[in-house]
């Protein structure tokens, strides 16, 4: 018996990176799984990945910043499992920019990803998992959701809607045993960080240049790996946290008590 037998549980951005991590780890745990992406490759991969570990999984190509997507997800997890008692928000986008050089474009797209998709997904599954009697709702904000982010405006905005859309949510359905936690994790290392473009500059970097430049101001001196936060999302998302609700897990590194 895992953590989460018996428990159906929705992956958000599941094709890489945190979300790759966690779906492996919740199906290790016992979960029934319904991942959401929109490269169908890697998401069938997962998916392949998932059952390997003996549990039921089902790849759902979507683009969250639509909402007939995000009510499609919600309809294939009812279908093929008939209930929803976990919701991983994990998909999201990192922008950068500061006020005034960040474009209409990237605002408009980062808040309807980090800000708008995470709302409309629980407004989804929140009837479900009262129906069923409660739930688990974990959001992925941020370090930056707590702090602010320099040279990050449109990002750090949204991940700081997500903290207090968790914890108001959170307010909200206590009543109803649906608990809202936020996992927030701080400089995270997936093969994107490597990719053209990504750290300030055109130029790619390798993993020793991204290790060197987390060591320069992250108090462990090094960035986290995807299996650590899913972990910490594993802990809100099981009954090892039954008693925790509307709280932003850090996980971080000691990069916000400096």
């Amino acid at each position: 018996m895992g953590k989460l037998t018996g428990k159906t549980a929705i992956i958000t951005g599941a094709t890489s990176g945190i979300g790759r991590a966690t779906a492996l780890l919740f199906a290790d745990e016992g979960a029934s799984l319904v991942l959401t992406g929109r490269r169908v490759d890697l998401g069938k991969a997962v998916e392949a990945e998932c059952r390997q570990r003996g549990v039921r999984a089902l790849f759902v190509e979507a683009d969250q910043t639509q909402a007939g997507d995000c009510a499609r997800v919600v309809e294939s997890a009812l279908e093929a499992f008939g209930q929803i008692d976990i919701l991983f928000n994990n998909a999201g986008i990192v922008t950068k920019g500061t006020a005034e050089s960040t474009s209409e474009e990237d605002w408009t797209q980062t808040l309807a990803l980090n800000v708008t998709a995470v709302w409309r997904m629980c407004r989804l599954v929140i009837p479900e998992m009262r129906r069923a009697g409660g739930g688990v709702i974990v959001n992925n904000a941020s370090d930056w959701a707590v702090v602010g982010g320099k040279g990050a405006l449109p990002y750090a905005t949204s991940k700081g809607a997500v903290a207090l859309m968790t914890k108001s949510m959170a307010l909200d359905h206590a009543h109803e045993k649906i608990r809202v936690n936020a996992v927030c994790p701080g400089d995270t290392f997936v093969e994107r960080w490597l990719e053209k473009g990504y750290f300030e500059g055109s130029d790619p970097v390798t993993l020793e240049e991204a290790m060197r430049e987390s060591a320069a101001y992250i108090p462990m001196q090094r960035f986290g790996q995807p299996d650590e936060i899913a972990r910490a999302a594993l802990f809100l998302a099981s009954d090892d946290s039954s008693f925790v609700t509307g709280h932003l897990l850090l996980v971080d590194g000691g990069n916000t008590a400096q």
